[in-house]
């Protein structure tokens, strides 16, 4: 493959030839290579590895709509070469930063088109990007040179993770998002900009819990797959959610992050309110709610729940029901709607 030629200089490098002068200071990036000068290397014990970025990124690639999120609401969008693997359209308001970014693949890229970007930082949200059937490994990218972040939310409390979901060995909670805005803000020299944003967040999150307390509230989080869908287990981002309200998820009883669940014993829990996955994605069916509804009202199984005669249903987007700065959106709107049920205590 044709490698660019920062990531050529590492290969040759690391293979011990001594072509310092052809590779000091590509000037490939024509983004002022003075700027960031003086600037002290970050050092992260990161999702059991260690990882150094010598000095803020210049040439960012995201491979993940989360980490895409959190760095454009930073206003980094002039370091980011590249971004990838979307399932809904952009938080609002980030809407021209994101304008100025390509867009490498709407789902997953090559490893290759990554490379093309000349990437300096490379940050995901899932351990399933950067893993085996996924872009590329991490230990692949550190080859070339080029360090890589893992979203703490994906790895820590987890286990069986790789190209799957996982099992949560504990609940995730929002300081493990805040934790990476806070880790993302210092790696490109703006943490007070990480600061701000995390006591945004804090705060929408109170303003939005106020008062409520749904104990009598059971609630259903379809993500996507109409066949065999995938439902939300106790204690990842939709727990977050949960929890924060005192409502109960009627498959609490697992701690596989995403299971895959027949439509049998989804009626059969009979849940009280409905939170769905409104994605622009086209990986699984049923992607869209709209999607989701018409056939949970036709299905024989399904059409007689509780949650679909009343149609109680919250649309979500996936970064929503991902753990991102998006999860606050989602307790905001599953508060928002409980209250309007009458279900907020």
């Amino acid at each position: 493959m044709h490698l660019p030629r920062s990531v050529r200089c590492s290969v040759l490098l690391l293979s011990g030839a001594l072509l310092l002068s052809a590779c000091g200071g590509s000037g490939s990036s024509g983004d002022g290579a003075g700027e960031s000068a003086g600037a002290q290397a970050v050092t992260l014990d990161n999702c059991g590895k260690k990882m150094t970025v010598k000095a803020p990124p210049k040439r960012a690639v995201s491979l993940n709509q989360g980490t895409t999120e959190i760095l454009l609401s930073l206003g980094l969008a002039d370091r980011i070469v590249g971004t990838a693997t979307w399932t809904d359209p952009v938080l609002k308001g980030l809407e021209k930063a994101n304008a100025k970014v390509p867009r490498l693949a709407d789902n997953a890229p090559s490893f290759e088109k990554v490379l093309d970007t000349e990437p300096d930082f490379v940050a995901a949200s899932f351990t399933s990007t950067l893993s085996k059937g996924g872009v590329a490994s991490r230990e692949e990218f550190a080859k070339l040179g080029v360090p890589t972040y893992l979203s703490p939310a994906d790895c820590e409390g987890t286990k069986d993770k790789g190209a799957s979901d996982g099992i949560r060995t504990e609940p995730l909670a929002m300081d493990a998002v805040y934790r990476e805005v806070g880790e993302l803000s210092r790696i490109f020299g703006v943490e007070e900009r990480g600061k701000k944003l995390v006591t945004e967040l804090k705060d929408r999150v109170a303003k939005a819990t106020s008062g409520i307390d749904a104990k009598d509230a059971t609630v259903l989080y379809w993500f996507a797959n109409q066949e065999s869908p995938y439902m939300a287990g106790c204690c990842g981002a939709p727990g977050i959610i949960t929890n924060a309200l005192g409502a109960k998820n009627v498959f609490d009883d697992t701690t596989q992050e995403w299971p895959q669940i027949n439509w049998e014993t989804v009626a059969d829990r009979n849940p009280g309110v409905l939170v769905i996955g409104d994605l622009v994605r086209k990986k699984q069916t049923a992607e869209t709610a709209a999607k989701k509804i018409a056939f949970l009202e036709s299905n024989p199984a399904t059409k007689n729940m509780d949650a679909v005669k009343k149609k109680r249903y919250v649309l979500l987007s996936g970064q929503a029901m991902n753990p991102t700065i998006r999860t606050v959106e989602g307790v905001e709107k599953v508060a928002a709607a409980l209250r309007e049920y009458g279900l907020d205590g």
